[in-house]
């Protein structure tokens, strides 16, 4: 008899943890991302190089505006090399945006590297990972720069804030 009682108990364990192992597990999913959007004013200014008798390489500091659901100011600094045939070159730059992105008030890094060959463009602009601070910390998200035939400026950041 106790044997049978022992072996029922096992029973109710193994048909408990059966049960248990079978549930789906919920799993932790990432927030949808955000898109933010509007215009933006720049202004670069030529800056001395270390190198300065190489004319391939250019240095400018860069003063953003952005307005939109970015209202925030940027700063940086970008090196650039043109090739020989016009409209070839490429661009490196790290920017510091400082300001409010939808409602939210902090600063973070923006890396920027730029190619065009032969006027045809190809753009990547990324958030640092984990140079978010204050409300903004724990930002990650990449930013497209759209410019218009009138050469008005405007972007779409498509971030995400982890906690």
């Amino acid at each position: 008899m106790k044997i049978r009682k022992y072996a029922l108990a096992l029973l109710l364990v193994a048909v408990t943890l059966a049960f248990v192992g079978a549930m789906p597990v919920q799993e932790k999913r990432e927030a949808a991302p955000m898109v933010a959007k509007g215009p933006f004013e720049v202004k670069m200014a030529p800056v001395d190089t270390a190198h300065k008798d190489e004319k391939a390489i250019a240095r400018y500091s860069l003063d953003k505006v952005y307005h939109g659901d970015l209202e925030a100011t940027g700063t940086g600094e970008m090196l650039a090399s043109m090739g020989d045939v016009k409209g070839s070159g490429t661009y490196v730059a790290m920017e510091i945006v400082s300001g409010t992105l939808a409602g939210k008030n902090g600063t973070f890094a923006l890396g920027h590297i730029g190619t065009m060959t032969r006027g045809a463009q190809n753009l990547s602009i990324a958030v640092v990972p984990d140079s978010g601070t204050g409300e903004l910390a724990g930002i990650s998200g990449k930013m497209n720069v759209l410019i218009a035939a009138d050469g008005k400026h405007s972007y779409e950041l498509e971030y995400q804030i982890h906690k």
